[in-house]
C-alpha cells in the first residue's frame, strides 16, 4: 500500500528538498568565504596606516596593559605582520598583555576579572529562545484550527442573535476552548522540547582544552580563555579563539570552515596568525589568545549570518508524506460527508414545502454539518505523526544524554536503529586506554617489566650507553610531558601510549626535565595515521653540537628503516638476517599476547640538519621494541554478542599491527572462525567485486582505510562502495567530533549498543503511534461518514471530534512515543531503509480493531436506545454521549494494547513509564469532567453508573480482542 502511495501521489516534506539545502549550504559557505575575503582586505588597507599612529586607550592603560582589544584584532585578523612587529613580536604582545609564554597567566582573581571586562569572554552571542506565546501564536496558525475559529466566531454571532445570551453561545464557546485546549497543549509540548534542546545544545559544547595557568598545565574550558592565556594545542584540536603561535612543530591549520579553501596553510615563527574554528590537521604548538569571544573573526561572521531552518529526519520525511496522503483522504471524506448532511437538510425541506424560507436554527444546523466536516479534517490530518518522532527523537536523546551518548542530530537516533554494521575502533573504545609496557625487547634482550624489581633487574642488566639512548630517545621523541600538578605530585600529560612510554622511562629512572634539558630540540614531527611513526632531531651540546634523530612507531615500519641494532653488550652493529629475523619474531610474539608494539631507534645526522629538513626515514639503529597492553573493557565481549542476536555486524578497525588486532578481536569476540582481517593498502588495491564479497565476511580492518573512525572521515566512501551497511563512527578529537552524529562521551563499546537499542525503541514506538492513530482515523472517519450518509447526522460533534483528536495526537504521541527500550528490540534484525514502515502486523492490528468499535459504535446507534432503555425528548443525546464516551475508553484502553504489537502481555513495564500512566489517567479524569460537567459545551448529558460501567466495559473488551489478533498470522 506504501508504494501504491508514493506512486500515485506526489506527496513533498513539509520543508525544503536536499537539494534546495545542498544549495543553501554552498551559498552560505560561499557568503562566508566572501566575508573572510573581504575582512582580510579591510584589515590589509587598514594597515597601510602606521602602526606609530597606535596609542593605548587611557582605560586600557589604566587596568595596566598596553594593548587594547581592537588593536589585537587588527593584527591577527589582517595577518598583519608589519603592526606585530612594531609591537615587539609575539613576545612583546605577550608583555603588552601582563602575561608570560612559558606560564601563562598568574592566578590573581581580581586581574583575570579586570581582564575579562576590558577583553570581554570566550562566548559567541546566541540567537534568544522563543518565548512560550510565540509558540502559543504559530499553533493557532494552523489552518483547520482557523476554520474551525471561523465556524465558533459564525456559530457565537447566529446562537446569541437567536437564543440570547449565554444559551446561544455554549456551541460556539464549546468550540473555542477545544482550539484553546488544542493550541496550548501543542504551544507547551513544543516550547518544552525547544528548551530540551538548548540544553542539549549547551552539553554538547562543552569543550576542554589544555592551558598553562600561573606555571601549570590544566584543563580548562574554552569559555574560561582570556586573552594572554597559553594553550596547547594538538592533531585534531579546534582553535578556541584568535591568537599567536608561540612555539611548536609542522603546524598545519585547516582554515576551510572560515575560507572554504581546502588547502591547509602553515602557521609558524613567519606567519604565527591562528583564527577561532580553524582545525589542527598536523603538528602541535602552543598558542597565545588574544582575542576572544564575539571579538573574534568567527564571531563576528556568525554576528552577520544566520543559522538555516532545521532539517527534518527521514522519518519525519517519510511520516509528513503518510500525513499528507490521509489529510487527502479525510478532506475527501469530509466533502462527501458535509454534502450528504446539507442534501438530506435540503431534501426534508423540500418535502415540508420549506425550502424557501430558512431558519436561524436550520443556518445554524448547517453551520454545524460544516464544522463537523472540518473537524473530521482535523481529525483525519495526522499532525501527530511528526509530533512524535520529535517527542520520541527528544525523549530518545535526553536518556541516551544519561547514557554517556550525546546526539548532535536528530536523524542519528533512526539511523542507529536501522544500522546493520558497526565499525568500531580499538584503543579506547574496545579496550580500556589505561596502557602500560609490559615487555621489552631492548638490547636484543627480552624481558617483562611491571613492577619495580623487574625494572630495576633491567636497568643493571643495560649498559650505560643503551640505557642513555633510551631515555633520550623516550623523553624527547614525544607529544607528552611530565609536569607537576599544583599539589606538588608528578603528572603524566599525552595520549595514552605516549603516557605509557613516558611511564617506562620514568620507572627505568629517567629525569623528564634533565633529559630535555640536555638537549635542544631541533624539530619534532608528531606522529599521525598516515606515516604511522613520530620523529625528532636534536643537538647535542656535550658533545660538540652533534645531531642525533629519533624515530618511534610502528614496529614494522620503523624496523624497516633500520640497518643497525644495538647488542646485549651495548653495541652498535649491523642487523643481519638473524637479528632481523629475531626482531620480527618478537614482534609476532607480542602481537599475538594482544600487545601493541613500538620500536625506538636512532641515527647520527651528518652534513648538519635545519628545522626545514625532513627527518630521515631510512639508516637507523634498531633501540628495542616495547610491547605495550591495552586490556579490554569489561562488557564488551557481551555487547559484541549482543549486536551479532540482533542482526549488527561489528567490525574493529585500528591502526594497530595485524596480529595484535587479531588477538584482541579474538578475546572481544568479533574475529569469529569464518571472519576475515585485512590490511587497509590490501583492501584498497581489491577490485569492486572483491570488496563486495569480502566484506560479507569483514571483521577486523587495519591503516585506518575500510571504516569511519577517529578522525578518519575521508574513509566513508570506502563503505559506501563496499555496500556493508550503515556504520558507526566514535568520535575522538574535536574534528571528528564535529563532524560526528553521535558522541559517545565514555568511549565505551557497550554505549554504542545502548545507541543501537535506542534508536530501534525510537523505530519501534512511532510505529506504535502509528497503529493507535489510523486505528482511530479509520473508525472517527468511517463512523461519521456512514452515518452521515445513512441517518443524516453525525454521532460525534465538532466538539467530541476535537477531544478524540487530541487524545490520538498530542496524548497519545506523549503516552506510546516515551517507551524505554527493552531487551527484545536487540534480538531481532535492523529493518533497512527500503523496509515498509506500517507493517502487515499493524495493519492486522489496525483493521481488526477498527471493524471491532465500527461494529460497537453501529450497533450502539441502531439499538442502543433499546438496549438501555431510552425514552423521552433527552434520549437521544444520552445515547450519543454513550456513543462518544465508549468510543473514547475504546481509545484508551487501545493505547495500552499498543504498547505491544506482536506480544499480548502489555502491561509489562508499564508502571515503569510514568509519562503514559500520566496520560492515561488525565485522558480520564478529562473524560469525566467533559461527560459530567462540561455538557452544555460538548453536547453531553450525566451518565448513570450503569452506563458508565458499560463505556467502560465496550472499551475494555477491545483489549482481549487485540490479544486474540496478535495469534492471527501475517
Amino acid at each position: 500500500m506504501e508504494s501504491f502511495l508514493d506512486d500515485t501521489f506526489d506527496v513533498k516534506a513539509k520543508h525544503a528538498p536536499d537539494e534546495a539545502l545542498e544549495k543553501w549550504r554552498k551559498l552560505c559557505g560561499e557568503k562566508l568565504r566572501i566575508a573572510v575575503l573581504v575582512s582580510k582586505a579591510a584589515f590589509q588597507f587598514i594597515s597601510s596606516v602606521s602602526p606609530s599612529d597606535y596609542t593605548v586607550p587611557p582605560e586600557v592603560k589604566a587596568a595596566g596593559f598596553d594593548i587594547c582589544a581592537d588593536e589585537l584584532g587588527s593584527i591577527v585578523e589582517g595577518h598583519d605582520v608589519k603592526k606585530l612587529r612594531f609591537h615587539g613580536g609575539v613576545n612583546g604582545i605577550a608583555q603588552k598583555l601582563c602575561t608570560s609564554t612559558n606560564d601563562g597567566l598568574p592566578k590573581d582573581v581580581d586581574a583575570l576579572n579586570r581582564r575579562q571586562e576590558l577583553f570581554g569572554i570566550n562566548k559567541f552571542a546566541e540567537s534568544e529562545s522563543k518565548s512560550f506565546w510565540v509558540f502559543v501564536w504559530e499553533a493557532l496558525h494552523d489552518m483547520t484550527l482557523m476554520i474551525l475559529a471561523v465556524c465558533a466566531f459564525v456559530s457565537l454571532i447566529v446562537g446569541i442573535a437567536t437564543e440570547g445570551w449565554p444559551k446561544g453561545a455554549h456551541d460556539g464557546l464549546g468550540i473555542v476552548a477545544s482550539i484553546m485546549l488544542v493550541v496550548f497543549v501543542t504551544a507547551t509540548s513544543d516550547y518544552r522540547q525547544s528548551l530540551q534542546f538548548k540544553d542539549l545544545d549547551k552539553e554538547k559544547k562543552k569543550i576542554s582544552i589544555q592551558v598553562t595557568r600561573n606555571g601549570f598545565r590544566q584543563k580548562m574550558s574554552i569559555y574560561e580563555l582570556l586573552p594572554g592565556d597559553i594553550v596547547h594545542l594538538a592533531i585534531g584540536d579546534q582553535v578556541p579563539a584568535d591568537g599567536l603561535f608561540v612555539s611548536g612543530f609542522s603546524v598545519l591549520i585547516d582554515e576551510s570552515s572560515l575560507t572554504g579553501e581546502s588547502e591547509p596553510v602553515m602557521v609558524g615563527v613567519e606567519t604565527p596568525f591562528l583564527l577561532s574554528g580553524t582545525k589542527v590537521q598536523d603538528g602541535s604548538c602552543k598558542m597565545l589568545i588574544t582575542t576572544v569571544g564575539m571579538r573574534t573573526q568567527w564571531g563576528k561572521l556568525m554576528a552577520t549570518l544566520s543559522e538555516g531552518g532545521d532539517d527534518e529526519t527521514p522519518l519525519q520525511v517519510k511520516l509528513n508524506g503518510v500525513a499528507t496522503i490521509i489529510g487527502k483522504i479525510g478532506l475527501f471524506f469530509a466533502v462527501i460527508t458535509f454534502a450528504v448532511l446539507v442534501q438530506g437538510l435540503v431534501v426534508r425541506k423540500w418535502k415540508d414545502g420549506s425550502h424557501v424560507d430558512w431558519s436561524a436554527e436550520e443556518a445554524m444546523e448547517m453551520l454545524e454539518y460544516f464544522a463537523i466536516a472540518v473537524t473530521i479534517v482535523v481529525v483525519a490530518v495526522p499532525e501527530g505523526l511528526p509530533l512524535a518522532v520529535t517527542l520520541s527523537l527528544a525523549f530518545a536523546m535526553k536518556k541516551m544524554m544519561n547514557d554517556k551518548a550525546l546526539v548532535r542530530h536528530l536523524a542519528a537516533c533512526e539511523t542507529m536503529g536501522s544500522a546493520t554494521t558497526i565499525c568500531s575502533d580499538k584503543t579506547g573504545t574496545l579496550t580500556t586506554n589505561h596502557m602500560t609496557v609490559v615487555k621489552s625487547c631492548i638490547c636484543m634482550s627480552v624481558r617483562e617489566v611491571g613492577n619495580p624489581s623487574k625494572f630495576a633487574n633491567m636497568k643493571s642488566e643495560l649498559h650505560d650507553s643503551a640505557l642513555k639512548l633510551l631515555l633520550q630517545s623516550i623523553f624527547n621523541n614525544t607529544g607528552g610531558e611530565v609536569v607537576m600538578s599544583k599539589e606538588g605530585k608528578r603528572e603524566i600529560l599525552g595520549t595514552p601510549t605516549e603516557a605509557a612510554i613516558l611511564e617506562f622511562g620514568l620507572s627505568l629512572g629517567g629525569d623528564f626535565q634533565a633529559e630535555r634539558e640536555a638537549v635542544k630540540l631541533v624539530k619534532l614531527e608528531p606522529f599521525n595515521s598516515t606515516k604511522k611513526r613520530m620523529g625528532a632531531v636534536v643537538e647535542l651540546p656535550v658533545e660538540g653540537g652533534r645531531l642525533r634523530a629519533h624515530s618511534k612507531g610502528a614496529s614494522e615500519i620503523v624496523l624497516a628503516s633500520c640497518e643497525k641494532v644495538i647488542n646485549s653488550k651495548g653495541e652498535v652493529v649491523a642487523l643481519d638476517d638473524s637479528s632481523l629475523k629475531f626482531l620480527q619474531a618478537t614482534i609476532d610474539q607480542f602481537a599475538s599476547e594482544a600487545l601493541r608494539t613500538l620500536c625506538l631507534a636512532y641515527k647520527e645526522v651528518q652534513g648538519g640538519f635545519s628545522p626545514n629538513d625532513l627527518i630521515p626515514e631510512s639508516g637507523y639503529t634498531c633501540i628495542g621494541i616495547v610491547g605495550i597492553k591495552d586490556p579490554v573493557r569489561p562488557g564488551v565481549k557481551e555487547s559484541v554478542a549482543v549486536c551479532h542476536a540482533a542482526g549488527i555486524a561489528v567490525r574493529m578497525v585500528t591502526g594497530d599491527n595485524i596480529n595484535t588486532a587479531k588477538a584482541i578481536a579474538r578475546e572481544c569476540g568479533i574475529l569469529t572462525s569464518d571472519g576475515v582481517a585485512i590490511e587497509g593498502p590490501v583492501m584498497a588495491r581489491s577490485s569492486p567485486l572483491d570488496k563486495h564479497t569480502l566484506v560479507k565476511h569483514l571483521r577486523t580492518t587495519f591503516d585506518d582505510v575500510v571504516a569511519v573512525t577517529g578522525d578518519g572521515t575521508n574513509d566513508a566512501p570506502a563503505l559506501h562502495e563496499a555496500d556493508i551497511g550503515l556504520a558507526m563512527g566514535i568520535a575522538g578529537t574535536e574534528v571528528a567530533k564535529e563532524s560526528a552524529d553521535v558522541i559517545i562521551l565514555d568511549d565505551n563499546f557497550s554505549t554504542i549498543v545502548t545507541v543501537a537499542k535506542w534508536g530501534r525503541s525510537v523505530y519501534i514506538n512511532i510505529q506504535k503511534f502509528v497503529q493507535f492513530q489510523l486505528t482511530v482515523n479509520v473508525v472517527a472517519l468511517v463512523v461519521n461518514f456512514s452515518s452521515a450518509c445513512m441517518t443524516g447526522s453525525a454521532p460525534l460533534t465538532a466538539v467530541q471530534l476535537l477531544w478524540v483528536n487530541m487524545i490520538m495526537d498530542t496524548l497519545g504521541a506523549l503516552a506510546l512515543a516515551t517507551e524505554p527500550p527493552n531487551n527484545a528490540l536487540m534480538k531481532r534484525p535492523p529493518v533497512g531503509r527500503k523496509g515498509h514502515f506500517i507493517t502487515n502486523v499493524m495493519w492486522r492490528n489496525i483493521l481488526g480493531q477498527s471493524f471491532y468499535q465500527f461494529l460497537i459504535i453501529w450497533k450502539l446507534q441502531a439499538s442502543g436506545k433499546s438496549m438501555f432503555e431510552l425514552e423521552g425528548s433527552d434520549s437521544d443525546l444520552v445515547l450519543n454521549t454513550i456513543i462518544f464516551n465508549s468510543f473514547v475508553f475504546c481509545q484508551v484502553f487501545n493505547e495500552i494494547s499498543s504498547r505491544e504489537m506482536e506480544s499480548i502481555n502489555v502491561f509489562k513495564g508499564m508502571l515503569n513509564n510514568y509519562v503514559f500512566v500520566m496520560v492515561l489517567v488525565a485522558t480520564v479524569a478529562f473524560q469525566i469532567i467533559i461527560i459530567e460537567f462540561l455538557g452544555t459545551f460538548a453536547n453531553t448529558t450525566h451518565l448513570t453508573s450503569h452506563q458508565w460501567g458499560a463505556c467502560v466495559l465496550i472499551g475494555f473488551i477491545g483489549m482481549p480482542i487485540a490479544a486474540i489478533l496478535k495469534l492471527v498470522p501475517v
